[in-house]
């Protein structure tokens, strides 16, 4: 079918400044057949008016508190009447009428179970994570020889695949990598779509910054085929940071953006140090819990059987 239904699954919290144009984006593409999935996580900015003008054929509305990517996804597909999803944040705004058609038809292949598009970044985007946006998603993108990258920001997966093994609401960080390599696991393909553009991008504090690689240090914990003493201070920090403030002096130098070059070292010290943080503390989450499991005789859970079926090829970028 060239125009088969889908369902586009939106998570929101208080994003109504980009909202208002992310809705009338969808309302102007040029694939027309597809339903409104809104799950909103207690915003208190107007966004809940503006979603139930667009009369969304779902909205459900839960507590900050209670978020979890995974099950939230998860929640999406269950409602989900296509059988593509297609998710979308609420702060990603598509650009132009042809957004959604891209990844509506990469999946309609069979063996094609998760496709990705290009996101480029907010005017006002700061040149370290500027940077990371071209390093991902530029025209000459380094992301394409990692061993693995996958953003869920504007994405789609197909319901049959899906159904075999959802996201795994273990984990807090990172549940959109672990479940595209399982997918990729089970030999399937998952293919960036970059015809297909949002505008997207954060400006995050220090402490944010940190938070964040704390939360994906925890989880790549949790999927790391190696040894605990692969991440350590001289490695994954100190010759991790050197390599990252020399990609952001060339970027700086490229796009004359000098003076920006000092807060850009400084975010990539407090990202190297939360994600050394990060990966220590999910080791004794992660790794302990199933290690005492295997002591007495315990199965272990549907969820870490799937971890370690999918871990064999992570590298540490």
């Amino acid at each position: 079918m060239d125009n088969p239904l889908v369902s586009i699954i939106v998570r929101s919290f208080n994003e109504g400044w980009a909202l208002r144009e992310t809705l009338l984006a969808l309302a102007a593409q040029d694939h027309t057949r597809w339903e409104l999935i809104v799950i909103d996580s207690g915003s208190t900015d107007g966004s809940v008016e503006l979603i139930r003008q667009a009369e969304p054929r779902h909205f459900v509305q839960i507590q900050p508190e209670e978020y979890n990517p995974s099950r939230v996804m998860n929640l999406g597909m269950h409602l989900a009447g296509a059988e593509y999803g297609i998710f979308l944040n609420a702060d990603a705004t598509p650009q132009g009428g042809n957004w959604l058609r891209p990844l509506v038809r990469a999946l309609q292949d069979p063996h094609t179970a998760a496709v990705f598009g290009r996101q480029i970044p907010r005017p006002d985007c700061q040149a370290v994570y500027a940077c990371d946006y071209e390093r991902c998603f530029g025209a000459n993108r380094e992301s394409a020889t990692w061993d693995h990258f996958f953003s869920m920001v504007s994405s789609g997966i197909r319901k049959d695949i899906w159904s075999r093994r959802g996201f795994l609401e273990t984990l807090q960080y990172s549940e959109d990598d672990e479940y595209t390599r399982w997918c990729k696991g089970q030999g399937y393909r998952v293919v960036y779509c970059p015809e297909s553009v949002v505008m997207h991008s954060h400006n995050y504090t220090p402490q944010q910054a940190w938070r964040r690689s704390f939360g994906e240090g925890k989880a790549l914990a949790a999927v790391w085929p190696g040894k605990q003493s692969d991440f350590n201070w001289p490695r994954t920090v100190l010759l991790g940071w050197l390599n990252d403030v020399r990609r952001d002096f060339q970027f700086c130098a490229q796009t004359r953006r000098w003076p920006e070059w000092p807060h850009a070292a400084h975010i990539r010290w407090r990202q190297r140090r939360g994600r050394l943080t990060g990966f220590k503390a999910g080791w004794r989450v992660y790794r302990q819990q199933m290690s005492a499991m295997k002591a007495s005789d315990r199965p272990l859970p549907a969820h870490d059987e799937a971890l370690t079926r999918t871990t064999r090829r992570i590298a540490q970028s």
